[in-house]
C-alpha cells in the first residue's frame, strides 16, 4: 500500500475523537453493568496485597498496598471495543472496497516489455545486420536476385 499522510492525519483525528465515545461508553454503560455483580463500580476493583487496607469515603488508598485489577479490566474492555469498532466499521469496508476498484481496473501491460511490433522491428533490424555482413558500412539493403 501506498501511504498517504492526508489519510493518516485524518485516521488519527478520527480515532482520537473515537476513543472518547469508547471510554464514555465503557464507564457509562459497561462499567455499571459489570459492577452490578458485585457491589460497586468496576473502576473501583481492586485486591488487598499488603498489610491491613483501608480506602476513605472517595474510594482512596488510605492504609495497604491494593492492586488496582478493575481499572486494568476497564482499559482492556475499552481496548477490545475500540479494536473491533475500528476493525468492522473501518478497515474492513475499506479492504472490500479497494478489492473491488482493483477487479473493476484492467491488468496493465509491463512497461518493461516490448509489444509485437517493437520485437518484429528488433528481428528485422537483425536480419538486415546479418545480410550486410560485417564491416559493409553500406545502409542500404543489398537487392534480391
Amino acid at each position: 500500500m501506498r501511504g498517504n499522510v492526508i489519510d493518516l492525519a485524518v485516521a488519527v483525528v478520527i480515532g482520537a475523537a473515537f476513543t472518547n465515545i469508547v471510554n464514555s461508553v465503557v464507564k457509562g454503560v459497561i462499567n455499571p453493568v459489570v459492577g452490578a455483580f458485585g457491589t460497586k463500580d468496576l473502576e473501583r476493583y481492586a485486591s488487598c496485597i499488603k498489610g491491613p487496607c483501608t480506602r476513605s469515603a472517595a474510594g482512596e488508598v488510605t492504609k495497604g498496598v491494593y492492586i488496582q485489577w478493575g481499572s486494568v479490566l476497564s482499559a482492556t474492555l475499552t481496548f477490545l471495543i475500540t479494536a473491533a469498532v475500528v476493525y468492522f466499521l473501518m478497515l474492513l469496508p475499506m479492504k472490500r472496497w479497494q478489492d473491488r476498484q482493483a477487479a473493476r481496473t484492467p491488468a496493465e501491460t509491463k512497461p518493461d516489455e516490448p509489444t509485437e511490433i517493437e520485437l518484429l522491428a528488433q528481428i528485422r533490424d537483425a536480419l538486415t545486420e546479418q545480410r550486410r555482413g560485417p564491416g559493409s558500412g553500406s545502409d542500404s539493403v543489398p537487392a534480391q536476385r
